[in-house]
């Protein structure tokens, strides 16, 4: 598999599966390692992140759910390149910028990915539509199970797994949920909901992770700390959470149905047309448009998109896969008319015979 087979490839966390799959789009559980015998990455010589790359890479042999992995070796790509696997949900943007022996093993359907030499010497991922934290953490929990087979991590009786961040020593757990809330967001409901989530000790986070900006509504809602905690009880906490922001979100949604349903069905069939006919349209401006159309489709206001649409154009409209698309570097300008020309033909193939009429 290469960069431009990912680019055509539909990532299986881009499905519609999974519990409140018109709410959560996707959820991810990321476990932390580090080996015994090497220094934590950021201490570590170019030749030791050689090393722990070239055990990594012999190690997945004794993995089944490894073994068929593609590397991509990070030194190797260029930047545009690195900034695909960053739009697509398999690297940090931390680990884009990295220089020297770095990379990543992906499946072919990317639910399970494999960081090597981040933070940590290893950050095993999967990532799976819909809200599932409980069969991602099972899937990425039988990798740990495989790789500890054959490499020694390292590990603390007192502390649990050493980790190069503390907020993650102990189990090394993070589980994640990348959540859509626009109706909380359009009834001003939202920063009381973000603060209560804050309170119990989870963190919130913007489209690509920790340091990033929200955009369309998109919030990404994990754990924070990992020390004290059995894996179970960060699931189940989380999972108590997001249970309750997601009736918070049907509440506020139903809101908008009685006290402003006009206006709220103005908003999305005007996202939509507007999706359906722009000649220009910048990513932010896209990603908030395709909020509201998505809103619209949970809601029943509007017959298409469906949801697996508007999830596959997220990730293809971003800046470096539109450049892969055609080729080669595009100013903003460019880029915004061939975003826009995507949109269009994409919606025109999914929408409907006879197309869509306003009841």
């Amino acid at each position: 598999m290469t960069i431009n087979d990912l680019i055509h490839n539909f990532a299986g966390w881009l499905d519609i599966s999974g519990e409140f799959s018109g709410i959560v789009i996707s959820s991810r559980a990321r476990l932390a390692r580090n080996l015994q015998s090497l220094p934590f990455v950021h201490r570590a010589t170019d030749e030791q992140l050689s090393t722990l790359v070239d055990t990594v890479l012999t190690a997945k042999s004794q993995s089944p759910h490894l073994e068929r992995t593609t590397f991509f070796n990070l030194d190797e790509l260029s930047k545009a390149d690195r900034q695909i696997l960053v739009e697509r949900h398999l690297i940090s943007p931390e680990l884009a910028k990295k220089k020297g022996q770095r990379g990543i093993l992906v499946d072919n359907k990317e639910i399970v990915s494999v960081m090597i030499n981040e933070e940590d010497h290893l950050r095993l991922q999967a990532i799976q539509p819909g809200f599932q934290p409980r069969n991602v953490w099972s899937l990425v929990d039988k990798i740990d199970d495989e790789l500890s087979g054959v490499l020694d991590f390292s590990f603390s009786p007192k502390y649990g797994y050493l980790t190069a961040c503390p907020t993650n020593v102990g189990t090394g757990l993070r589980v994640s949920v990348l959540i859509h809330l626009p109706a909380l967001v359009l009834t001003q409901e939202i920063d009381k909901v973000l603060r209560a989530v804050a309170q119990v000790g989870l963190a919130v986070r913007g489209f690509y992770g920790e340091g990033t900006d929200v955009v369309g509504n998109l919030f990404q809602i994990s754990n924070q700390t990992t020390l004290g905690k059995a894996e179970h009880e960060i699931i189940e906490g989380l999972e108590r959470i997001i249970r309750e922001v997601v009736d918070q979100e049907l509440k506020a949604r139903g809101t908008l149905l009685k006290d402003a349903k006009l206006e709220i069905e103005d908003k999305v069939w005007r996202a939509l047309g507007i999706l359906e006919n722009a000649r220009l349209l910048t990513s932010q401006e896209f990603m908030n448009l395709s909020s509201a159309t998505r809103l619209g489709y949970a809601m029943d206001l509007i017959a298409f998109p469906e949801i697996k649409v508007l999830n596959e154009l997220m990730v293809l409209t971003q800046p470096y896969h539109l450049q892969r698309l055609v080729g080669r570097s595009l100013r903003p300008s460019e880029r915004d008319k061939i975003r826009a020309n995507l949109v269009r033909e994409r919606l025109r193939d999914d929408k409907p015979e006879g197309g869509v009429k306003d009841e």
